[in-house]
């Protein structure tokens, strides 16, 4: 099984406008960092996961897709081109190149192990190295939605609880949620990706669990009824729609958002936020495992 969640990308037609709305829901949110390949990104972190709210900085230099290879930017780039949202899961790794050897096994690679590196800032505002590997993987029901492992090279460098001390009281994602009009047509592809063959398929849906979060494939209509939530079928397999959270208290999460006029709702015992960008935020009261 997977070392669980690293991150998720929330790419964004507007970087600060998107970190603005996350401050007002609670989260500390850093600074904005450059990259080569010309998208930009602003994180919001957790105990080892993060988001990445990420959009096109300088599309000329986005690398185009060609064969054999895959573009995290011009991936991004066609995602925004459609809409805003969550557009890709990346599992934690200890060795990228290995990865890359699973998923080819399995039928399921996308490209070759990308490595980059980048300096970030403390909160004492010192500069230090950080290096990352990507595996991409690829559902091939599921064109719109991006896979990857991602090793963190000076890891010491990257994770900082004084990043991590929300106001709202958010600990931890808890599962990653999809739709799909037939959850189960994944269930190969999670197997492969997850390195997991405890999944749980119901009538309903499908959920890969890995070491830290789960991944859960919905029907529409269970969308509905979890979370009060309807997002239109777009015929193209899975797609990311929202986030589960661990928070302490929904009470202070409610009071914040009503303070920052944000619409939210309770629903089967959930804070959802719906519509932040695109994505869906949906808090839960409860201790992280």
């Amino acid at each position: 099984m997977s070392n669980g969640f690293d991150h998720i990308v929330h790419a964004v037609r507007d970087l600060d406008a998107a970190a603005d709305l996350y401050q007002r829901l609670g989260f500390i949110v850093g600074a904005r960092n450059v990259h080569p390949w010309g998208t930009h990104n602003r994180i919001v972190q957790f105990d080892r996961f993060f988001i990445e709210l990420l959009t096109i900085g300088e599309a000329d230099k986005i690398p185009p897709h060609r064969d054999g290879a895959f573009s995290f930017g011009a991936f991004q780039g066609d995602y925004l081109a459609a809409r805003e949202g969550l557009s890709m899961l990346l599992l934690a790794s200890d060795d990228a190149a290995a990865d890359l050897s699973r998923f080819t096994a399995a039928g399921i690679a996308a490209g070759e192990v990308f490595t980059f590196g980048r300096e970030g800032r403390r909160p004492d505002g010192s500069v230090v190295k950080l290096q990352f590997s990507l595996a991409f993987a690829r559902d091939p029901l599921s064109p719109q939605a991006g896979f990857a492992t991602c090793q963190h090279h000076y890891p010491e460098n990257f994770w900082n609880p004084a990043f991590q001390a929300h106001a709202n009281g958010a600990r931890a994602a808890t599962a990653v949620v999809m739709v799909a009009d037939n959850p189960t047509d994944h269930h190969i592809f999670l197997e492969a990706f997850t390195g997991s063959r405890d999944l749980r398929s119901t009538s309903i849906g499908v959920t890969a669990p890995t070491k830290r979060g789960e991944i859960d494939i919905v029907e529409p209509v269970s969308l509905r009824d979890q979370y009060g939530i309807t997002v239109p079928s777009e015929g193209e397999g899975a797609s990311f729609v929202g986030l589960r959270i661990a928070a302490d208290d929904l009470g202070v999460i409610e009071r914040l958002l009503q303070d920052h006029k944000i619409p939210a709702a309770r629903h089967v015992g959930r804070l959802v936020v719906p519509n932040v960008c695109g994505a869906t935020l949906i808090f839960e009261q409860g201790t992280v495992r």
